[in-house]
């Protein structure tokens, strides 16, 4: 549990969470206790003063890549909006699973589904936040060929984040795969500047490039540990923070 006597250092947070966050290890699917674990994680989060946006993906559902076999009998486009109502699906579940613990939270589609979910108005999103609720930002960005991780990125400068945390299964970026290499190094601090010339893998190059260009730093760091992300709200040691050389040195 981080120390909650210490101030936040990120006090408007995008948090990117896969779809992954949302099922049990190599399962598909919607896995009510690991969305609870994850909720519970968010509520410890917020109550301690931060304001959150979520932005999850859909893969425990859908990826459209694996329409692309050549066939054409889904066109990839169309494979790309079969994904993006997936990440609503999964933004249901989570804004369920946080209200039923006592988040107030609001879900807004970049996809027009006025039936269950606001349309994505920045201006309303930033209130929301302001009055401490909880903002899950479903549909991506509203345009296919677009992963959410860049529409983490884009969101997280609409919203004016302190910070990106993108939440994996890894605890944070290495040298190489950790999984294919045991030798790889794990990186506390690394600036954008070497992760392009290390060619490492953060989030997708639109993505990063991103993030890089408005100054938005990114933390990577693994969800699957209890109370990681009301750490990382506190500037601990978790994971891995990616920023300018100039930050990381101040």
């Amino acid at each position: 549990m981080a120390d909650e006597s210490t101030p936040l250092k990120y006090k408007r947070i995008l948090l990117k969470i896969s779809g992954e966050s949302f099922c049990r290890d190599r399962q598909g699917g919607i896995s009510m206790t690991e969305i609870t674990r994850v909720a519970e994680d968010i509520r410890d989060v917020v109550n301690q003063g931060a304001e959150l946006a979520i932005v999850c993906g859909g893969g425990n559902i859908l990826r459209g890549k694996q329409f692309s076999d050549g066939s054409n009998a889904i066109k990839t486009a169309t494979a790309h909006y079969m994904g993006m109502t997936a990440t609503v699906i999964n933004g249901l579940a989570l804004q369920d699973a946080l209200e039923h613990i006592g988040v107030p939270t609001r879900l807004q589609s970049a996809i027009r589904m006025d039936s269950v979910a606001e349309p994505f108005i920045r201006r309303r999103c930033i209130r929301h936040l302001e009055k401490g609720r909880v903002v899950i930002l479903a549909g991506g960005t509203g345009s296919p060929f677009v992963t959410t991780d860049t529409a983490a990125a884009l969101r997280a400068r609409e919203l004016e984040a302190n910070v990106v945390m993108k939440a994996t299964k890894v605890d944070g970026v290495y040298s190489d795969d950790p999984q294919k290499n045991p030798h790889a190094i794990r990186y506390d601090r690394i600036s954008f500047q070497d992760v392009l010339a290390q060619r490492l893998q953060v989030m997708d190059a639109q993505a990063f490039h991103h993030c890089m260009e408005h100054n938005i730093p990114i933390l990577v760091f693994d969800f699957q540990k209890s109370g990681n992300i009301a750490k990382a709200a506190h500037g601990e040691a978790v994971g891995t923070l990616v920023a300018d050389a100039d930050d990381l040195n101040d």
